[in-house]
């Protein structure tokens, strides 16, 4: 029961779009301006409860990101001084690699990684645009696309979008720069692609890729990203889309530089990454679900 809740927090964390908010975070902050750093704390949360079920680190350095997954559920609301001091993140670590073109999955507790290039992430965009236009169930159908422009709606530091059963509704701010903003959203539209080929099932990541577009054309972040989905229809009847039918929120905190205790984390996820053993991804995705 705790691998499969493990299982599913992470597939939350994975797939959701982060909720920003710029603070002040403890610890000293380390200016990185030149590299574009970003440090941002992700929390998840279901059907309106105030207690997150997913915890994350994002951490944007030297053209790279470093995504550091917490699937440990939290069992008391944290205080907002708690949430910026330094957890243990004792999950698996994504390296989104632009520059080489590849994602790295990395699991500490099994010493193993495997990599997936932009060339399979790309193609799984196309095929599954293919299949979800076809579907007799109108929202996948939507969910295909391409035609989002027309729906999406601007108001006031914020954006929506409305579909058959869904609606997401994404408040924005002002990004540091509009290089911070596009390769936030690169990040944000990997991450959606790699978790539509890891686990396939709810609804299909076009409409969020549109809305990334949209906010990163405007040199936005965003701020807070609802997600409210009626899952009746033919959506993949998985754990995912079953808890996806109710509600989702999530909340990232943003500080626009790294701390000392962000380069020793990033520190050891390369040592970690130096010594995993290469896997294939049908051996890496077998035993995690294990």
């Amino acid at each position: 029961m705790v691998t499969t809740q493990c299982h599913w927090a992470r597939l939350l964390i994975r797939t959701f779009c982060p909720v920003i908010i710029f603070l002040f975070s403890f610890g000293q902050a380390v200016s990185a301006d030149e590299n574009g750093s970003l440090r941002v704390e992700t929390d998840v949360f279901a059907d309106q409860d105030d207690v997150p079920i997913a915890h994350s680190l994002t951490l944007f350095s030297s053209e790279v990101a470093w995504d550091f997954l917490d699937t440990t559920t939290t069992e008391k609301k944290k205080s907002e001084s708690e949430s910026n001091h330094s957890k243990a993140f004792n999950g698996e670590i994504v390296l989104h690699d632009p520059t080489r073109e590849r994602v790295l999955l990395i699991d500490p507790l099994r010493q193993v990684k495997t990599s997936i290039d932009s060339i399979q992430l790309e193609r799984l965009r196309v095929s599954l645009a293919k299949w979800v236009r076809t579907s007799d169930d109108k929202l996948l159908c939507w969910a295909g696309g391409p035609h989002f422009e027309n729906g999406i709606q601007e108001l006031d530091d914020a954006i929506e979008l409305v579909g058959p059963r869904v609606q997401y509704r994404i408040e924005t701010t002002d990004a540091p720069s509009p290089e911070i903003a596009g390769q936030y959203r690169q990040f944000a539209d990997t991450a959606l692609l790699l978790r539509a080929l890891l686990h396939p099932g709810g609804i299909p990541p076009f409409p969020r890729l549109a809305l990334n577009k949209r906010i990163a054309s405007e040199a936005k972040l965003p701020t807070s990203v609802t997600l409210q989905i009626d899952s009746r229809g033919s959506l993949v009847a998985s754990g995912l889309s079953s808890m996806m039918q109710r509600h989702l929120y999530s909340v990232h905190r943003i500080h626009p530089a790294l701390r000392t205790d962000d380069l020793q984390r990033i520190a050891d996820a390369e040592a970690c990454m130096a010594i995993a053993e290469e896997v294939s991804l049908a051996e890496y995705t077998q035993a995690e679900k294990k």
